[in-house]
């Protein structure tokens, strides 16, 4: 089967995936001032962020950030981040966050950019810190995990970001599996990044593999599919997940990082700009827009294994009114195979080791193989888009397209 298909959407590509056995961190880059920072975050100009936050910057939506805790004392996290829930072994609270991984998850979503810190995509969403164990050799497990989505859709979150992954089976999770059918059907979205192993072995991880979880893979800016990004039918949609500026807790300075982790949080925040747009619609409705919109490759099956539908372009929803937000108690993702799903409601055995699914280090890994994309002018039909965007990276300068894959079959 061929890799993958290239193709533009008008946003930056490259995430890295979750792993199985250790948290991923790397080499750190120096500290960077604001201007630094934000020119740093190529990602947001490819998808023409300033332009999408004169409509949306996500107000009324809540994010909830499963991982490792999330750092309110942050700049740019002031005033975003609610009291959240630790439920670790021996919790010390969601606020606390000793390595740094949620806090990034939550900044890349809805960050203000303050005292030289991260710019969100989202940044008027709210953050609700859920903090799991997910150290080096401690299996988050299928009750945590569980827990953690149940306290997440009661705490009012719309939107359920998971980017950490542990291997196992489906059998292994039949608790997540129940809490994410609850999250479905009280109409919830939940994205999970779907590990960065793609080249040791290609483990299927979990939650992002279980049905009704829309697992995200990783592009990287120069139009291909991340080389680590796992792949398989667990793969819903891409985003941006190479070259991403992150605060690194060792030197309490700012260094670039790459993983599905953080595609997945650029995902995430895109379901928020949509549902602030939209708050009357229901996660299904999102969900489905997001996939129409998404930049699709210029050949090969869709779904694809490396990235679904596409790569997220919510400025097509946003800016140009794209996409038909249809049946508001059909799951996309599900309904195509006859599958089971739950209808949101009228108001809206232990896995092994988990980790973050993103790995700071001064280089990013090299990109996969892939065929270029048709550069035509195609805007929301799916087809294959591409924005010239002279962007300011971390490592070089250059336009910006996606790479496609496809989704999981169930």
């Amino acid at each position: 089967m061929p890799r993958a298909g290239r193709l533009g959407w008008g946003v930056g590509a490259g995430i890295a995936v979750l792993g199985a056995t250790s948290l991923i961190f790397g080499g750190l880059a120096p500290e960077a001032s604001a201007e630094d920072i934000r020119s740093h975050q190529w990602y947001l100009e490819t998808m023409q962020a300033p332009q999408m936050w004169k409509v949306s910057k996500g107000q009324g939506v809540t994010v909830a950030v499963v991982d490792t805790g999330v750092r309110d004392s942050l700049p740019e996290l002031r005033g975003k981040v609610l009291p959240g829930k630790d439920f670790t072994e021996a919790p010390t609270g969601a606020h606390r966050d000793t390595s740094g991984h949620g806090t990034n998850m939550a900044a890349l979503v809805a960050g203000s950019g303050e005292g030289g810190g991260i710019q969100g995509l989202a940044p008027e969403a709210s953050i609700l810190p859920i903090k799991i164990p997910v150290d080096k050799g401690v299996g988050f497990g299928d009750s945590n995990i569980s827990r953690a989505i149940r306290y997440a859709v009661d705490g009012g979150a719309k939107v359920i970001n998971i980017s950490v992954a542990s291997a196992g089976t489906p059998s292994s999770f039949p608790a997540t599996q129940r809490a994410v059918d609850y999250a479905l059907r009280k109409g919830v979205l939940i994205f999970a990044g779907v590990g960065n192993d793609g080249e040791k072995g290609n483990p299927i991880e979990f939650p992002a593999a279980l049905p009704g979880v829309v697992g995200v893979a990783s592009v990287d800016r120069s139009v291909q599919v991340s080389k680590f990004s796992n792949h398989g039918d667990q793969v819903a949609l891409a985003a941006p997940g190479q070259d991403i500026p992150e605060y690194c807790t060792k030197t309490q300075g700012n260094c670039i990082a790459w993983g599905t982790s953080q595609a997945t949080a650029l995902a995430s925040a895109s379901a928020a700009l949509i549902w602030a747009k939209h708050p009357k619609w229901t996660n299904y409705q999102v969900l489905r827009v997001m996939m129409q919109t998404a930049g699709r490759p210029d050949w090969g099956d869709v779904p694809s294994d490396y990235v679904g539908y596409g790569a997220v372009r919510p400025r097509l929803a946003l800016l140009e009114g794209k996409g038909d937000p249809g049946p508001a108690d059909v799951n996309p993702l599900l309904a195509r195979e006859g599958a089971n799903h739950p209808a949101p409601s009228a108001s809206a055995s232990t896995g092994e080791s988990a980790q973050p699914t993103s790995s700071p280090q001064p280089k990013s890994p090299a990109p996969a193989p892939s065929h270029a994309a048709a550069k035509d002018d195609s805007d929301g039909d799916g087809k294959a888009v591409w924005i010239g965007v002279g962007v300011a990276a971390v490592v070089s300068i250059g336009a910006v397209g996606l790479m496609l894959a496809r989704r999981r079959r169930h």
